[in-house]
């Protein structure tokens, strides 16, 4: 994490040269919980999935860290209908960013790590010029994301991108993210008529650590719940595909406020796992939990680093076994298989989940008939892959947008670094030039 948090304040130090507005002269976007073109209609089951109930133009611009304006040729919100981890109808928002000299073509569906339980934390406000809630730091995570999004759009994509924790923030609960993230995709189609998207787009999925799960899920469920959606493939990286291992593996280490979040998440869409909390919880701890609730990503963090948050259970096994254990596993990755080609990398040294684990997801994607190009990499760490693995995804990416097959079979390579690959690692610097001149307010798109 040392290196991706160094690069977001490497990119902070700059915001004074930025185009911003002065803050005196701006106010700050209304919280999604207190928005009305949030809430989810009363005859929300009349709606398909991925049918558009309300769209607008952001009440403010899309920002860099919230400061800075992105210069963009258009973005809109789209509220539309999709369903929750059981299949209920629920609605939730996408984003969507139009560059200059836009290819209306291609449409990367981009999702974010908002890995938080907190509905404020969602990336559609997060995005907004002005933005903050969540306690110290705020949504900085997602609006670091923006960033590579920024990667995305400077190649002349239409970048989309769902809240796809939903209306609740159910974060962990990974049907439902890969449910919000397909019926994004289908409310962007639907979405021509102000948008612009073509009716017969290129689309690709990205997506690292949070976001890639939901990319994962949505990999997982297409070919059941959206077989229509023409999807070329998509780039996963830092996958978490076993929560369980992922809780006991993070205690007590820098990134222990992940489990609070992930708790409240499931608790979200499982009343019973509320009812746990609540006789579980030692009393002295339930503060602590109850802030989790209200903070982003990187509160929580620090709140809770190097805590010994399962000993704040009354029974430090709990999460491992009988209903809790039943409701994680059901919400693990590896329950379909995808059959759309996919880029896969992951830290050898990944220290939120260990790199056996999405080892093993490969092979079971493989036996089950997936198309997979697999990257393992010895030097970086789950946080510094973040960015270093931007190039090779580009690169990849931008091979299936322009028609190229993807991977014909499953092949795993182990690298010393991504960093050693020419191509992605001048497109990497490519990017972080263009992310410094879009702070400066330069137009985002291809010349």
């Amino acid at each position: 994490m040392k290196f991706y948090h160094a690069f977001v304040c490497a990119v902070v130090a700059c915001l004074p040269f930025a185009t911003a507005v002065p803050l005196e002269e701006r106010g700050q976007p209304t919280l999604p919980t207190e928005d009305a073109f949030y809430k989810i209609p009363s005859n929300i089951e009349d709606y398909a999935p991925g049918q558009i109930i309300d769209s607008r133009r952001p009440p403010y611009p899309i920002a860099s860290f919230g400061v800075s304006p992105v210069n963009l040729a258009d973005s809109w919100q789209i509220l539309y209908r999709t369903n929750d981890n059981f299949n209920s109808a629920t609605a939730t928002v996408l984003t969507v960013l139009v560059p200059h000299n836009a290819d209306y073509t291609k449409v990367l569906s981009y999702q974010v790590a908002q890995d938080s339980a907190y509905a404020n934390c969602a990336p559609s406000y997060a995005f907004q010029l002005k933005s903050a809630t969540g306690g110290l730091l705020g949504t900085i995570l997602s609006q670091a994301e923006l960033l590579l999004m920024q990667a995305a759009l400077e190649q002349g994509w239409i970048v989309i991108s769902p809240d796809h924790e939903g209306p609740r923030a159910a974060y962990l609960a990974n049907k439902l993210a890969g449910y919000a993230t397909l019926d994004g995709i289908r409310a962007a189609l639907n979405s021509a008529s102000f948008t612009g998207i073509s009716q017969r787009p290129t689309i690709s999925l990205w997506g690292y650590s949070g976001g890639a799960i939901a990319s994962a899920a949505a990999a997982e469920l297409q070919p059941s719940y959206a077989p229509e959606l023409r999807i070329a493939g998509a780039a996963v990286g830092g996958v978490v595909p076993n929560i369980t291992t992922t809780i006991a593996g993070i205690n007590k280490r820098t990134v222990a406020g992940l489990i609070p979040a992930g708790v409240l998440g499931i608790a979200s869409q499982y009343p019973e796992v509320t009812t746990l909390l609540e006789n579980e919880i030692r009393p002295e701890y339930k503060a602590a939990f109850a802030d989790a609730a209200s903070q982003c990503f990187t509160a929580n963090v620090l709140q809770f680093a190097f805590k010994d948050v399962i000993g704040m259970f009354k029974d430090p096994t709990i999460l491992y076994r009988d209903q809790a254990k039943r409701i994680i596993d059901e919400n693990a990755l590896g329950q379909a298989i995808p059959q759309i080609p996919m880029y896969m990398y992951k830290s050898v040294r990944d220290e939120v989940s260990p790199v056996e684990e999405t080892d093993a997801l490969v092979r079971n994607y493989c036996a089950g008939g997936a198309r997979v190009k697999y990257d393992r990499d010895l030097l970086s760490d789950h946080g510094s892959l973040a960015l270093l693995g931007v190039g090779k995804s580009l690169v990849w990416l931008k091979d299936i947008m322009n028609g190229g097959p993807g991977p014909v079979q499953c092949s795993t390579s182990t690298l010393i670094s991504s960093l050693l690959d020419l191509k992605g690692t001048k497109l990497l610097s490519k990017t972080l030039l263009e992310a410094f001149l879009n702070l400066l307010g330069s137009p985002v798109g291809p010349p």
